[in-house]
């Protein structure tokens, strides 16, 4: 299944920094989401633009985990060439990962 199935997300920015929450729509799935959603695959998912490490934090009390992304934004808003700068579709595209 896609990830989208049975959960959303929500992409901020800091910087080179990029930060994308994950939110279970029904807390049942939080634990299915946090066992195949890690640092790594998220890493590996992003591979051609996440050049940092990705620290995920997880919230269980509101189903959600949160993944930091760093040296993810090409030096960030100011200074990258990306057509997304703020890495505002990083979410979406986190949406399509197969679980």
């Amino acid at each position: 299944m896609k990830l989208r199935e049975i959960a959303h997300s929500r992409t901020g920015d800091k910087g080179n920094i990029s930060n994308i929450s994950l939110i279970a729509y029904n807390a049942n799935d939080y634990e299915k989401i946090k066992s195949a959603v890690t640092a790594d695959k998220v890493k590996d998912w992003f591979g051609d633009i996440v050049f940092g490490d990705v620290v995920r934090y997880e919230l269980p009390a509101i189903s959600a985990l949160n993944f930091v992304m760093y040296n993810a934004l090409g030096g960030g808003v100011t200074r990258s060439l990306a057509l997304d700068m703020h890495g505002k579709s990083l979410s979406s595209a986190l949406m399509d990962m197969d679980i």
